[in-house]
């Protein structure tokens, strides 16, 4: 059997399908990236799976980031990057960090937590999320750490440069 985690208790909970949550994959926070601009992350991210042209610009029209989460894994692997799985990461943190940048909103959200964990709550992806048996990699929860952890450091960076000068 295994150990509860405590720390998922007082941690900062989001689904990454959740529109209304600005953590979340799917929610409504439009960005440029790579000379395009993306409605969601999850457009981003879904697009940048495929080689065709044609999947991701099918992709990028979906109307919404849910909508672009089902075309993406309906092809599951039909014409997918071959290197996509050693990728993925480095293109999710690229979308949320861009996202976080290009929104006050969620870079004030993203303070706001604190030195709380942030735990990506999915039971059926023990990669993004914690799973069913709460023992997953929450690798979405440890991105936005990551990034809330950038932009502490450079909030230092700035300060430090202001009181130089």
């Amino acid at each position: 059997m295994f150990q509860h985690d405590d720390t998922l208790v007082e941690a900062v909970h989001f689904s990454r399908l959740d529109p209304d949550n600005v953590f979340s994959t799917v929610s409504s926070h439009e960005f440029e990236l790579e000379g395009q601009s993306w409605p969601t992350v999850e457009h981003y991210y879904q697009a940048k799976k495929f080689q065709r042209s044609s999947d991701m610009e099918s992709i990028l029209a979906s109307p919404d980031g849910l909508q672009a989460y089902r075309r993406g894994n309906r092809w599951w692997k039909r014409g997918r990057l071959p290197t996509w799985k050693q990728n993925r990461r480095i293109m999710m943190t690229r979308a949320l960090y861009t996202k976080t940048m290009a929104h006050k909103a969620v870079r004030e959200a993203l303070l706001a937590t604190g030195d709380e964990k942030i735990v990506e709550t999915s039971l059926y992806s023990p990669y993004w999320g914690i799973g069913r048996d709460q023992r997953g990699e929450n690798m979405l929860g440890q991105i936005w750490m990551d990034i809330r952890a950038k932009i502490r450091a450079d909030m230092r960076v700035s300060e430090l440069k202001m009181v130089k000068e």
